[in-house]
């Protein structure tokens, strides 16, 4: 996080005299905030909740209503991250809290989802699978055992543009099964349209291979500073 600041002050003395200090700070590399309840906090709370809420509502079959609080969760995420940077409100609370909602709200709904498309959605390739839960999982565990090791190191491990991109596919990828459990249940005689179908099969195929790439691409940062560090 980044901030400049600049303070001038200007000292008038009578008789005619006049004196001007001018002082200029940099703080370039201000460290997150230790408070731990702001905005960008509850919302992350506020996704915890929905999450478990979520789990709860798929195998009961109940899956559109777990659609919807599944996108408002999602939702949370974006609007989280932004208020954090847009109001200056990065805490190191916040940096733990973050990605482990996220991690809970995927890796959670990827598990329940494949179990309940098991067997009952056709083609399987448009469908979320149990190996496909585990890469997701397993792609999880790997990076926060590596966030964990760098930043007590001192080093920043924050999250990277693919590892964003990731999340939006993982999200698009559950949100499609979803619904597709959804029209399932409600029209068991009639096959899932065709559009949810390619949907599904670009997007959970997108999700799978984004989480491969980025887990490499964390893995290879980890180790260049690890390199780093020992030379």
């Amino acid at each position: 996080m980044e901030s400049r600041a600049k303070v001038h002050w200007i000292v008038l003395l009578w008789p005619p005299r006049e004196v001007l200090l001018a002082i200029e700070f940099d703080m370039a590399d201000q460290q997150p905030s230790t408070k731990v309840w702001n905005v960008p906090n509850v919302l992350s709370m506020i996704r915890l909740v929905l999450s478990c809420i979520v789990f709860g509502l798929i195998p009961n079959q109940m899956y559109l209503a777990a659609f919807w609080l599944f996108l408002i969760a999602a939702g949370t995420d974006w609007i989280d991250g932004w208020w954090a940077r847009r109001f200056n409100q990065v805490t190191q609370f916040g940096r733990i809290l973050d990605p482990f909602c996220d991690k809970i709200l995927i890796c959670g709904v990827f598990i329940l989802v494949a179990v309940e498309m098991r067997g009952r959605i056709e083609p399987w390739y448009a469908t979320v699978t149990g190996w496909m839960a585990v890469i997701v999982v397993g792609r999880e565990l790997l990076v926060t055992a590596l966030r964990s090791f760098i930043e007590q190191s001192g080093g920043d491990f924050s999250a990277k543009m693919a590892g964003k991109l990731k999340m939006w596919f993982q999200c698009f990828a559950a949100g499609g099964a979803l619904l597709a459990l959804h029209l399932w249940k409600t029209q068991p005689e009639s096959p899932i349209p065709s559009w949810l179908t390619w949907f599904n099969v670009i997007f959970v195929w997108a999700a799978v291979l984004s989480t491969l790439q980025s887990g490499i691409d964390y893995v290879r940062i980890a180790m260049k500073r690890l390199l780093n560090s020992a030379g």
